[in-house]
């Protein structure tokens, strides 16, 4: 038999155009990109910081080594600031914002980036400890090797958690230490195989004499000492600048160049406070004439003419848990000898007598260690000999090319299955792991026309044939798997299934859906429900703002546009809510399309208008009948309100939602929906049984939107709660979801579980899975943000 004597000629068509598209598309695109693509996350200049400097060092490196690569840059910028980011820049993710964070991880999918790297410090992302990055590391599908600056030792509870999030969502990790590697292995467990040490890179300068830069700094013929980086407390200047009598004494014309602005966040918060008292302390010690402040951010080529000038290098921090200096390999790479506290990066960069060790906050040690190698030119020049060679090894060449090998090897596992395992998402305060994906009953329901309604047991039932209700849900899952980064082949086989079954469903003639077929596939009805054609347009919109797939996206968004003209003639108000959400979807990336704004505009103030009209003090609802799919509405409402700046829609939907979930707690405080078996009607008790995993699904979804939208974690917690009933936190303390096969009952009875797992029910369960995943997944900022 042929397929199209199996599907009809309409759907086997339709099916076959599907796939060839995607695979022309595919092939298309495959031998378009005849480069490699690594994209660089983190500060970019004209920001002022180590970490930019850093990032920006390492890109320019790597086009260099590969300049047949491309190398966009992602970068981040800090609460308030605006910057003239050159070409490089890419995309700008404002440091607060989580939205941007995850749209970042959109345009990496989007732009099918090979590798992404990542620059990590707690204080460059938003969230608490940071934490903002993980939404974008767990939504990106690239492997990621993630650049650690810092590796606390006694991190808090916050950092801890952060940091594992990062680590696990990152195929390799690198450190510029051992003691970085070492720390990442006793304290955090992480493998071995999975930590890369590569050095701090630096410029390659000439081994070059220092009084040939003097002269042009006005310090020709005098000792210099040189500290340099963001001005702070931490760098210790002031035991520097209290060592400075001592080695007068014994040399008078010694200079200390104190090089570099104030830290920009310092600024903000203490103004030049830091910097004052450096002068005031050099003036009280009348060594003033001795040490020059040069307050401002200079470029590489003018950093590395002050490094030249320099015959010594003075590190006296105050922090020993620092890992990285960059000034530090910076002056010590350059052929300078180097006097430090013994900061974990001094601590092994100089042992073994490569530079001079001080105790911290020790002003006398520091004076007696630069005595001792102004006084001593052969044991200075020893110094600076045998730090320039071991430096030839952290040239920015070498360090690129030890990146660049990074990213092919990670590249190859993971497009080889060695890569990271999935990251195991758990539920919020502590509660037991979400369940695993298993799709063999989603599978075992789908043939090649679609996915069968209903159930005997788990045995699939010909008999009551497909519905677009049902396809609609299952593209709308596979849809989210996609942005979740799941790559099920399965699923990614049967979605272009269910994207064939709507397009045949949908009737051109009338302008409408369809949603009844029969086993031998003949359509059962000329115009199919209103709440079939919203959920229709729901699973249409997702394509249209989550899949990779171009040609599945215009393939949606050309059938969106077809059916959304039906919706202006809707009074079923799920109808309109399903719309709304589809709406949204679509608007995810297509948020110029006016029309559609004013289709989510149009529908929500009418849902908005039946809410006031109908709701009273003891009856927050806008029918007189809470019925099914019932939190939909609310969650309708909410989002409208949400993203269009409609304060007083929003607050009506939190208001409903509020109501509707306090009356649904059973024993114990468990979620108990609104029974199937009578609804709830107005003056009346609500029915208690023949709960729906629908409900349960759609109470997961609206208040996941509460959430994000209050920052309240009474939502988090109702979500919870809701997603629980599938797991057995129910009136009768019995599981409905089927760990091994994912699939679900077909609701809960007074005495027993219903044991037939249709359609809706298992895709219920397997979308409430999908959100909770979501939800764990970001970290969520609250209020109003701009139309995404």
């Amino acid at each position: 038999m042929t397929i199209r004597e199996h599907l009809g000629v309409a759907a086997a068509d339709i099916l076959i155009f599907i796939l060839a598209r995607i695979v022309f598309n595919y092939t298309a695109m495959s031998h378009a990109r005849n480069s490699y693509k690594v994209a660089f996350l983190g500060d970019y200049p004209p920001r002022r910081c180590g970490i930019a400097t850093f990032t920006r060092d390492l890109r320019d490196a790597v086009v260099s080594l590969k300049p047949e690569w491309q190398c966009p840059v992602l970068a981040v910028t800090d609460s308030g600031r605006q910057y003239d980011y050159p070409l490089d820049v890419r995309f700008e993710i404002p440091e607060p914002d989580v939205q941007s964070y995850l749209r970042a991880a959109d345009f990496l999918n989007l732009s099918h980036a090979d590798v992404l790297c990542v620059q990590h410090e707690f204080g460059i992302f938003g969230g608490r400890a940071g934490s903002h990055i993980v939404a974008l590391l767990r939504r990106s599908r690239m492997p990621t090797i993630t650049t650690l600056h810092t590796v606390l030792d006694a991190p808090n509870v916050e950092q801890r958690r952060a940091f594992h999030q990062v680590l696990d969502c990152s195929d390799r990790v690198v450190v510029m230490s051992e003691r970085g590697a070492g720390l990442l292995r006793d304290i955090y467990g992480v493998p071995e195989e999975k930590v890369a040490v590569i050095p701090h890179g630096i410029p390659d300068v000439p081994f070059i004499d220092p009084n040939f830069y003097k002269d042009q700094f006005g310090v020709a013929g005098r000792p210099v000492l040189l500290t340099f980086g963001l001005l702070s407390p931490g760098k210790g200047i002031e035991f520097a600048i209290r060592a400075l009598p001592a080695i007068i004494r014994e040399h008078p014309g010694v200079v200390y160049i104190i090089l570099g602005a104030t830290h920009p966040n310092l600024l903000r918060e203490q103004g030049e406070m830091y910097r004052l008292s450096l002068e005031r302390l050099a003036k009280e010690l009348g060594v003033e004439a001795n040490v020059v402040f040069v307050n401002r951010y200079v470029d590489k080529h003018e950093l590395c003419e002050y490094i030249g000038a320099a015959d010594i290098y003075v590190a006296p921090y105050l922090n020993e848990m620092q890992i990285t200096s960059g000034a530090l390999a910076y002056c010590f790479g350059s052929g300078k000898a180097v006097v430090s506290t013994p900061f974990w990066h001094a601590a092994e960069l100089l042992r073994e007598n490569r530079g001079i060790l001080v105790p911290f906050r020790n002003a006398e040690a520091i004076a007696g260690a630069v005595n001792g190698l102004l006084g001593e030119e052969a044991r200075r020049h020893s110094l600076r000999k045998q730090a320039y060679l071991i430096g030839r090894g952290m040239i920015w060449s070498q360090v690129a090319h030890s990146y660049a090998n990074l990213f092919l090897e990670a590249r190859h596992l993971f497009q080889t299955g060695g890569g990271r395992a999935p990251v195991a998402a758990t539920l919020a305060g502590g509660h037991a792991d979400l369940p695993p994906w298993q799709f063999d009953h989603l599978v075992r329901m789908t043939d090649t026309t679609g996915i069968l309604q209903h159930a005997i047991f788990s045995v699939p039932w010909f008999e009551h044939g497909y519905c677009t209700d049902d396809n609609a849900r299952a593209l709308l899952l596979a849809m989210m798997l996609d942005d979740l980064g799941e790559e099920v082949p399965e699923i990614i086989r049967l979605r272009s299934v269910y994207a064939a079954f709507l397009q045949d469903a949908f009737a051109s003639e009338t302008g409408r859906f369809r949603n009844f077929m029969s086993a031998d596939r003949r359509w059962l009805e000329a115009t199919g429900s209103e709440d079939s054609h919203g959920r229709a347009l729901w699973a249409l919109g997702a394509v249209v703002g989550r899949t990779s797939f171009q040609s599945l996206r215009e393939w949606a968004a050309a059938l969106f546009e077809k059916a959304l003209p039906a919706t202006v003639a809707f009074s079923s108000p799920r109808a309109m809510a399903f719309t709304i959400l589809g709406l949204h979807e679509y608007l995810r990336v297509l948020h110029g399309d006016l029309l559609a704004n004013r289709a989510r505009v149009e529908l929500a103030e009418r849902i908005l208008e039946m809410f006031r009209r109908n709701s009273g003090e003891d009856w927050a609802w806008l029918e007189d009948t809470v019925a099914y799919d019932n939190c939909r509405l609310p969650h309708a409402l909410i989002l409208a309100g949400r993203w269009t700046g409609n304060d007083a829609m929003r607050d009506a939907g939190l208001h409903s939602l509020r109501w509707l979930m306090d009356h649904q707690v059973g024993t114990d405080g468990c979620f108990r929906p609104v029974g199937s078996d009578g609804f709830w009607r107005r003056g009346h008790q609500a029915a208690a049984f023949d709960q729906q995993p629908l409900e349960a699904a759609a109470a997961v979804g609206a208040c996941i939107e509460a959430f994000n939208a209050t920052g309240d974690p009474r939502w988090r917690d109702d979500a919870t709660r809701a997603f629980e009933w599938f797991l057995g936190s129910n009136d009768l303390r019995l599981p409905l979801c089927d760990a091994a096969t994912g699939g679900c009952c077909d609701g809960l009875q007074s005495n027993r579980v219903n044991q037939n797992q249709g359609a809706e029910s298992t895709l219920s369960f397997l979308l409430a899975l999908a959100e909770m995943r979501m939800l764990h997944n970001q970290t969520v900022t609250f209020g109003n943000h701009a139309v995404p």
